[in-house]
């Protein structure tokens, strides 16, 4: 099997880091760029031609390759990939290495919705003076939401994201008598039950222990649970009546023994994928790729098709997933370090290569419109051009989607709370409930303001 994708969708749902380390990253500016002036372009040549070491944290495998086109473009500098695990992993020794001061790399990847929380303990690098602010158009407007402030402050260069979609088997809906994808939640509802009382299988699996996909199914529906002023102030709406509705219809269905709930990215949820028991799967576009590997013997059988929908007609998704490149602020050769973080993840090269032999699923548009990306055709999905269907996806999620400064906190609660409900079969609205109540605690406690 891939383990690009697997490795990715391992670090969406199983991050659960001690609430103790929020604020225990905090760092001297060091010597980068710390206000908003320009870098000029006489001072980008001479970074880009001095002999330059860089380090730069990453759990992409292969990522060597990108980085060989970086320095055989710069020869002067020296890129030293260390992968030190992925996602809490990472973030624990990143954090414990600021705090000590010492030990840091250059750049990192982080997911999107941590950054917030490295702005939060001042150990980014805006990466405005050094001109991230022009590479704006060339990115999925809701991806570059992601990385840039309403200031107007950069704190990281796109990687990879997930638009939601869904995957199905077609054979086991066509044994149920289904011959197209539910375009709504409502069809959805009654094909689960069709395929339930004739095949047995589950139209899919809902886990407890992923809130990652949860909040993607919160994004899809317009709900806006988090926000951040990148200050003291937060916002904690997450039982919110958009929220409410997708936590009542995930409910319905669990009730009626409809969806299952097995924790996701065991192996007995792949062998559930392989067997049949899952007729589908509610995910990813990072997805399609570690499937081939993970139920290989069911090629052929599967198809990909858009999220259903909430009203009929409309064409709206979420994204569950996808990180980005940062430059720390301990760096001490800031303008290679951007020039590192902006080169492999915008030029175009660099870009379809993690398209296409890493799969990491593209942000840079000219990436999505690639023919060498989107004109493939997959035998597993019967020849269908799948990074086309989710390409069309990508547009199709909500431009403005926020996150908390202490989401480590904020999915471990949910594990608690909200995940627990899932896997136990009770209540799912009392125990989203709890859930703010929780967060809007912790943020009290830890001394925010909560709108």
């Amino acid at each position: 099997m891939r383990t690009t994708a697997r490795r990715t969708a391992l670090s969406l749902g199983t991050i659960v880091v001690t609430a103790g380390l929020l604020l225990t990253g905090c760092t001297s500016p060091g010597s980068s760029t710390t206000d908003k002036t320009t870098v000029s372009q006489a001072d980008i040549d001479k970074a880009l031609d001095t002999p330059t070491k860089l380090t730069f944290w990453t759990w992409v495998p292969d990522i060597e390759n990108e980085v060989a086109l970086f320095e055989k473009k710069y020869p002067k500098i020296d890129v030293e990939v260390v992968n030190v695990g992925n996602g809490a992993d990472e973030y624990t020794k990143l954090r414990t290495a600021l705090k000590a001061g010492k030990g840091a790399p250059d750049v990192a990847q982080i997911e999107y919705q941590y950054l917030s929380s490295f702005r939060l303990t001042d150990s980014l690098a805006d990466l405005t003076p050094y001109g991230a602010a022009d590479l704006s158009d060339e990115y999925v407007e809701w991806v570059w939401n992601q990385v840039q402030t309403e200031d107007g402050s950069v704190w990281a260069i796109p990687q990879d994201s997930g638009p939601l979609g869904n995957l199905y088997r077609s054979d086991i809906l066509a044994q149920a008598g289904i011959t197209e994808a539910p375009t709504t939640w409502a069809q959805y509802a009654e094909d689960a039950a069709t395929i339930k009382a004739a095949t047995g299988s589950y139209i899919s699996n809902m886990p407890g222990n992923d809130p990652g996909q949860m909040v993607g199914l919160f994004w899809q529906a317009g709900a806006k649970p988090f926000g951040y002023d990148g200050d003291k102030t937060v916002k904690v709406d997450i039982a919110s009546d958009e929220t409410k509705k997708v936590v009542d219809y995930w409910n319905d269905l669990i009730q009626k023994d409809l969806v299952s709930v097995d924790p996701d990215f065991n192996d007995s949820f792949y062998q559930s994928l392989a067997s049949g028991k899952y007729a589908g799967w509610v995910t990813a576009a990072w997805a399609p790729v570690f499937l081939q590997g993970t139920a290989a013997n069911t090629s052929g059988k599967w198809t990909a098709a858009k999220i259903p929908q909430w009203n009929e007609g409309d064409d709206v998704s979420g994204n569950w997933g996808g990180s980005s490149d940062v430059v720390l602020k301990t760096s001490e050769n800031p303008i290679a370090a951007y020039e590192l973080a902006k080169f492999i993840n915008n030029d175009p090269e660099s870009t379809l290569k993690f398209a296409t032999d890493q799969f990491l699923f593209p942000t840079k548009t000219d990436t999505l419109a690639d023919p060498a990306f989107v004109d493939q055709q997959s035998e597993f999905y019967g020849g269908q051009k799948v990074n086309e269907l989710f390409a069309g996806v990508s547009d199709t999620v909500d431009v403005s989607f926020e996150w908390l400064p202490f989401m480590d906190y904020v999915y471990s609660s949910y594990n608690e709370t909200l995940g627990k409900a899932i896997a136990d079969k009770t209540d799912l609205s009392t125990a989203l409930q709890a859930w703010d109540d929780e967060v809007t605690a912790y943020a009290k406690k830890q001394g925010f303001t909560v709108e």
